[in-house]
């Protein structure tokens, strides 16, 4: 077994380790959302010489080496390009991760009273365990858009002084039939439902309550009920990002998968200044239901960019497009599974990633006989070895879990099909798709560094 990682620093190290983690931290605390990653990522980008590609397109500029630009999809997805000595054909390199986690959206008609209760219709979105998330603190991120574009941008239940939400459990004086059932039906879906008030408003005979929470809605976002139909709210654990442990050697977050690995492969593009070959973060939406849509990886969002790339380095053309995508190597971030002694049985210890030991390079993810995954080609895996050797950074290889015990994906085989290099990388997490998620300070940083690495050597 490798050893821990945080053996080799000493308190300076270890100082910067925490460092960098409490920018991490307070990255989860305050990007709940894809938008609210992305509008982020863009922040960031523009202190750090980044331009919008709208605009690089609109003032006729060409790119050079050096030239650093970003575009955003739908305020969801965003990619960014440094660009590099070498023409775009002879590959890029690419670290790409995902800003949407698991969550509760609100469905577009949401909002009833029951039994002088006022509550709000939900539909899960990702792979929960469903009975994890009711008597939580929970709270309401998102827009609301209005008929006339108006664009109302809504956080409640962050702030000390705001409210809170949540969605109720049988009390278990009365759940002896609800205990008897299995995991997976202890809490059924269409019983996500949140509770948002219990105040009727004066002089109201009808639904008196419902009236009183459509009237604080008006009156603070100018928010009326027809609005929820253009509303995107995302229901998510209220509270910020804690340290974790005594020895605060760990980080309690909700979202962490995936973006402890967005934010570490937005640190280490944003370093990157000058580079032989055209570097790019990718930060995507949707992969926790597939990466569809819009502004999932299958979208054509990140091949029309790289064209609009490559016409804006040289000269448009369909082959060095398929020839830059087709010779680039790729970093799949993702989170792994990390060993819990609680539920060693679904763990073979071999091939399993371990707190403190460092980032984690898995060849294949898939289920069961390898189904739906990238299988990553020895050669590219002794390059990685190599570089990551040579610039100390400590790394571990993993599967997810057992054969046949499940398993899960990542973006890495939608990159695959372009016939370019790829590999999922991260960080190992405990407690993975749970309301509150768990890593390491060590990983995540030499998962920083092994980024910073690949975007240097590959």
């Amino acid at each position: 077994m490798k050893e821990n990682a945080w053996n080799k620093y000493d308190e300076q190290g270890k100082q910067e380790i925490f460092t960098f983690c409490e920018g991490y931290r307070q990255y989860l605390s305050d990007c709940k959302t894809e938008r609210e990653c992305v509008a982020h990522a863009i922040r960031l980008a523009k202190q750090h010489g980044y331009k919008d590609l709208e605009e690089v397109k609109k003032n006729n500029e060409k790119l050079k080496p050096g030239d650093k630009v970003y575009a955003q999809n739908m305020g969801k997805a965003i990619l960014l390009f440094c660009i590099g000595e070498q023409p775009l054909e002879s590959g890029m390199r690419i670290l790409g991760a995902h800003v949407d986690s698991p969550r509760i959206d609100l469905k577009q008609n949401p909002l009833y009273e029951d039994s002088e209760l006022v509550l709000l219709d939900t539909h899960y979105y990702g792979g929960i365990k469903k009975y994890q998330w009711v008597t939580l603190p929970l709270a309401m991120h998102g827009v609301v858009v209005k008929k006339d574009g108006t664009k109302i941008e809504v956080v409640i239940g962050e702030d000390e002084k705001d409210p809170v939400v949540g969605i109720t459990d049988l009390l278990a004086h009365l759940s002896s039939t609800q205990m008897e059932k299995k995991a997976a039906k202890v809490i059924e879906g269409e019983d996500l439902d949140v509770l948002i008030g219990s105040m009727p408003l004066k002089g109201e005979t009808k639904d008196a309550v419902k009236a009183n929470i459509l009237k604080l809605l008006k009156d603070k976002y100018n928010w009326e009920e027809d609005d929820f139909l253009s509303a995107e709210i995302e229901v998510v654990p209220a509270g910020p990002a804690k340290d974790y442990g005594l020895d605060r050697s760990m980080i309690m977050g909700y979202g962490q998968d995936d973006r402890v690995c967005a934010y570490t492969s937005l640190m280490a593009m944003l370093e990157v200044e000058k580079t032989d070959r055209t570097c790019v973060c990718v930060l995507v939406d949707k992969e926790e239901i597939g990466s569809v849509g819009a502004t999932g990886m299958h979208s054509c969002f990140f091949e029309n960019t790289v064209a609009e790339i490559q016409a804006l380095c040289e000269e448009e053309s369909h082959l060095k497009v398929r020839r830059a995508l087709s010779n680039s190597h790729m970093l799949s971030s993702d989170v792994s599974a990390a060993f819990d002694p609680l539920y060693a049985s679904v763990m073979e210890r071999k091939n399993t990633a371990f707190f403190g030991k460092g980032m984690v390079f898995n060849k294949y993810t898939g289920s069961r006989g390898k189904s739906g995954c990238n299988d990553a080609n020895a050669e590219y895996m002794a390059a990685l070895r190599n570089v990551m050797d040579s610039e100390q950074v400590c790394f571990q290889t993993a599967e997810l879990g057992k054969v046949d015990q499940g398993g899960g994906g990542t973006i890495a085989y939608i990159l695959a099909n372009y016939n370019m290099d790829v590999i999922d990388s991260g960080v190992a997490v405990l407690s993975m798709h749970s309301p509150w998620e768990i890593t390491s300070k060590v990983d995540i940083y030499e998962t920083y560094r092994g980024y910073k690495a690949f975007l240097k050597k590959i």
